[in-house]
């Protein structure tokens, strides 16, 4: 069983920066894929980026490429989602998630674990 815990969320003005951290307990840290998603009011959770086992590999939805970047530590079990030139349209709230195997996905349904998410607001 694997454990995620989002932290770094919180308000900002568009333009701004914000890192999130997802750290994992519970598993062989290396062994998952790991994604982000975000939830805004009354929509569906959708696709931000997602990483491979080794970080050598990543995928973004178009709505943040250029924009946003995933990186992971396998040493400190933890996946980031360093977020640049936020917009208004980028409030929601952010979950991590990790899939066993060894390259990410778009699809959510396709993930075992979930963190319990962090909120991101983005003022105009």
């Amino acid at each position: 069983q694997v454990q995620l815990v989002e932290s770094g969320g919180g308000l900002v003005q568009a333009g701004g920066s914000l890192r999130l951290s997802c750290a994992a307990s519970g598993g062989t840290f290396r062994r998952y894929a790991m994604g982000w998603f975000r939830q805004a009011p009354g929509k569906e959770r959708e696709f931000v980026a997602a990483i491979n086992w080794s970080g050598g590999n990543t995928d973004y939805a178009d709505s943040v490429k250029g924009r946003f970047t995933i990186s992971r530590d396998n040493a400190k079990n933890t996946v980031y989602l360093q977020m640049n030139s936020l917009k208004p349209e980028d409030t929601a709230v952010y979950y991590c998630a990790a899939r066993f195997e060894d390259y990410g996905s778009s699809n959510r349904y396709n993930y075992d674990y979930w963190g319990q998410g962090t909120q991101v607001t983005v003022s105009s």
